[in-house]
């Protein structure tokens, strides 16, 4: 099958998806000699827009996974969004070194009800949203050495096609149940209405935590203010310079104390071809 342009579609708040997904991308546009296509997803002006592509296109599609599935409130624009054409497609979901669950199985099939053919597939460890001590510097070297080795089978996959390939086989439901976050004790932990607070003394008003929330949710004029729907993605914490931004609910940290003493064992990478 004659490849013509590489594309890699992606949500990430953080920036971690977003590296493992171009550097999949990066050595299938490589490896099959065409242009790669970025294509960022995140910002709600990015997921706004409708993107088209043709049966020559190879998409990467990727989405970190968020309590064991797509973000809830991001995974209607996979399937509003976006027009498989016939296209190719790698879906590709990170996990915070506790498990994918469900996620990949649900961005395999919202790839092909928008009219994508799967070819491949991978859940990729990369470091927790919510904290350094799950998955710190991952995706490392090793990591990337996995995905460059995984690109490689794939532009070899593609080249053999001779027609459209049967939609490529991942563990988990598409429709199950998102996982229940606990806390230290083992009960549900519930902080669906937790949001970022505002360290005064460090906050330099720059607005950059409002320009870069996914969801639009701080007030650009007051970015203590967080009107709009908080997802918990970290995006303003992780990307705060002065680390003004912080959660203090107390569920939610109970939930994040209960994922770093059990979920420490590195976790390996999966792939499907």
């Amino acid at each position: 099958m004659k490849i013509e342009r590489v594309c890699a579609l992606y949500y990430s708040a953080t920036g971690t998806t977003d590296k493992a997904v171009n550097t999949i991308a990066q050595a299938l546009a490589e490896g099959l000699e065409v242009p790669l296509e970025r294509m960022p997803f995140t910002k709600p002006a990015e997921r706004a827009k409708g993107y088209s592509f043709a049966e020559n296109d190879l998409v990467v599609l990727g989405s970190p996974t968020y309590a064991g599935r797509l973000p809830n409130k991001i995974a209607p624009d996979f399937r509003m969004r976006l027009q498989g054409g016939g296209a190719l497609a790698v879906p590709v979901v990170l996990f915070g070194n506790r498990s994918y669950d469900n996620s990949l199985a649900e961005l395999c099939a919202a790839a092909e009800e928008v009219g994508f053919h799967t070819v491949a597939a991978g859940a990729f460890v990369g470091r927790h949203a919510f904290t350094d001590h799950l998955a710190e510097g991952r995706p490392d070297w090793d990591d990337k050495r996995e995905m460059t080795a995984f690109s490689e089978k794939i532009a070899d996959k593609v080249k053999n096609l001779i027609g459209i390939p049967a939609p490529v086989r991942v563990p988990g439901d598409p429709e199950a149940p998102y996982y229940v976050p606990k806390g230290t004790d083992g009960q549900p932990a519930k902080f669906l209405k937790a949001k970022p607070r505002t360290d005064l003394g460090k906050c330099c008003s720059c607005g950059a935590c409002a320009r870069l929330c996914p969801m639009g949710a701080i007030d650009p004029e007051d970015v203590t203010s967080v009107p709009g729907t908080c997802i918990k993605c970290h995006a303003c914490v992780r990307k705060c310079t002065h680390h003004a931004k912080y959660f203090d609910d107390p569920a939610f940290l109970n939930h994040v104390a209960m994922l770093e003493k059990s979920f420490t064992e590195p976790k390996a990478n999966e792939v499907f071809l």
